[in-house]
């Protein structure tokens, strides 16, 4: 008796993703006169997607749909959908915001782009939602544990937790003790590294972003599905900030770490950083948030040192965002 398991490959989809997102800003900044677009535009930031169904069958249509919904002065906020036909129908499978930025190929700089100019009221309420989106952008980014202490109730949780971790019978700050049907932190580590080859590079000569985000998708997977001992799906992709191009030729350095559980849940954070082989230098290129469900509880994560209880805060932030609360 043999088995055959068809898995459909979600890291091809946000490649997909990437290139319509491109290709829906180029659409709008398309100038008939022109026999090309004066303009280079990238990736600067995967806002949100969100998962509307976890199976994604492979030997059925997927149709993408996409628009612009909000225009900056050099920035591009663009809305995709994703649909599969099941049944004589589609249904909807996924929804992506991307946020593109336009540069000068010539110096580098950013460069201006059309404005939106919404029309009749729908699209009056898209891009009204892109001025949201903005703000809340600009407000997680005041907010960064990287920048400011956590609120009360974020150090509140973190000491509950450090409490947990000490032996009742020592009562000492130096012992540790993991609580049951727990892991430390430390040990939900999973690492990878890509030689980044020619063939892997865009229009720019630069590492293409949806391969970025395939590969440390890849490898938050895996560390979900190592962890909670199941095949995990994909809930929801938060946050994903490209700071830094990815030249040909790199050394692609990968860290997935669960960061925060919850019930069935799994927090998955993954860093990539690009390693240079001459001057052993390291530079983070990207930061990767992905939601995983499993279809049993999971472990609780639990962090050791002050640096892991702000990945655990972190985590639990893009996970309430993920979840809406």
């Amino acid at each position: 008796m043999s088995i055959t398991f068809v898995v459909f490959r979600f890291g091809r989809i946000l490649e997909d993703l990437d290139s319509l997102a491109v290709l829906i800003s180029y659409s709008h900044t398309h100038n008939p006169d022109l026999p090309r677009s004066p303009l280079s535009i990238v990736t600067a930031l995967v806002d949100k997607i969100d998962m509307r169904q976890h199976i994604i069958y492979p030997d059925c249509d997927i149709k993408f749909t996409g628009h612009v919904t909000w225009v900056g002065k050099t920035s591009i906020e663009a809305k995709m959908y994703m649909s599969q036909l099941r049944e004589g129908a589609y249904s909807p499978v996924l929804e992506a915001t991307f946020v593109m930025v336009a540069r000068d190929p010539e110096n580098k700089r950013a460069a201006f782009v059309n404005p939106l100019k919404p029309e009749g009221p729908e699209e009056e309420l898209l891009f009204q939602q892109g001025e949201v989106n903005k703000t809340r952008r600009v407000e997680l980014s005041t907010a960064s544990l990287l920048k400011v202490a956590p609120t009360a109730d974020e150090r509140k949780i973190v000491h509950s937790l450090f409490l947990n971790t000490l032996d009742p019978q020592t009562v000492s700050f130096r012992s540790r003790v993991l609580p049951p049907k727990s892991v430390w932190m430390e040990d939900a580590k999973v690492k990878g590294l890509e030689v980044c080859f020619p063939q892997e590079r865009n229009i720019f000569n630069r590492i293409f972003g949806g391969f970025l985000m395939r590969k440390a998708y890849e490898l938050g997977w895996a560390n979900a599905c190592s962890y909670g001992g199941r095949r995990p799906n994909l809930v929801a992709v938060d946050d994903i900030l490209f700071q830094k191009p990815v030249e040909i030729g790199s050394l692609l350095l990968l860290s997935s770490q669960v960061c925060y559980t919850e019930g069935k849940y799994i927090q998955v954070r993954v860093h990539t950083e690009v390693l240079d082989p001459l001057t052993g230098q390291h530079n983070t290129t990207n930061v990767f948030h992905f939601t995983f469900v499993s279809d049993i509880d999971v472990p609780m994560i639990v962090p050791k040192s002050y640096g892991e209880s702000m990945l655990y805060l972190d985590g639990m932030r893009h996970f309430n965002q993920a979840a809406g609360v």
